[in-house]
């Protein structure tokens, strides 16, 4: 095996650095009489209002270290969605954090990072795939979501006796 050139050390610092801020945010902690483990970020979330805010930041460090290992725009997009569903539905007191606690985004994003690495081409399919579905997604509900709408303004229009 030939030797670690600098940028490919400083590569492997950063993913080692990645992995362990996602251990410590997402599975630092076992609880006690179970196998069951949270990190910092579900406690983070308990503080009212700067706790999120705190726990959002340190998972935006991870996908930095991902833009600098080059990782591809389709699975940046996919790391950044995984930290925005937990920031998002972490703003639910209690409910959130336990969500936080079973989503761990941190170790998600890391192993996106390490598909990547492991094969970068596959690993750009893949994002590029999970794009399109996502889109596609969303795309859908936007539909369902104007049609249940129109259909309730009929409805509404008809009750109120202009139909």
């Amino acid at each position: 095996m030939p030797p670690l050139s600098s940028a490919d050390r400083s590569d492997l610092a950063r993913l080692e650095r990645s992995r362990a801020l996602a251990r410590l945010l997402d599975t630092a902690i076992t609880i006690p009489g179970t196998r069951f483990r949270i990190g910092l970020d579900p406690l983070l979330g308990l503080i009212p209002g700067v706790g999120d805010l705190a726990g959002v930041l340190l998972s935006a460090s991870i996908l930095v270290a991902a833009a600098r290992l080059r990782v591809p725009v389709p699975v940046l997009i996919r790391m950044g969605f995984n930290i925005g569903l937990e920031a998002l539905i972490g703003t639910v007191p209690i409910l959130g954090d336990l969500f936080d606690a079973g989503w761990r985004a941190n170790t998600r994003n890391v192993s996106l990072i390490e598909t990547h690495l492991a094969n970068p081409l596959a690993s750009g399919r893949a994002g590029s795939r999970w794009l399109f579905l996502t889109a596609a997604s969303i795309a859908v509900l936007l539909v369902l979501l104007v049609g249940a709408g129109a259909w309730l303004a009929i409805e509404l229009l008809r009750l109120l006796g202009f139909g």
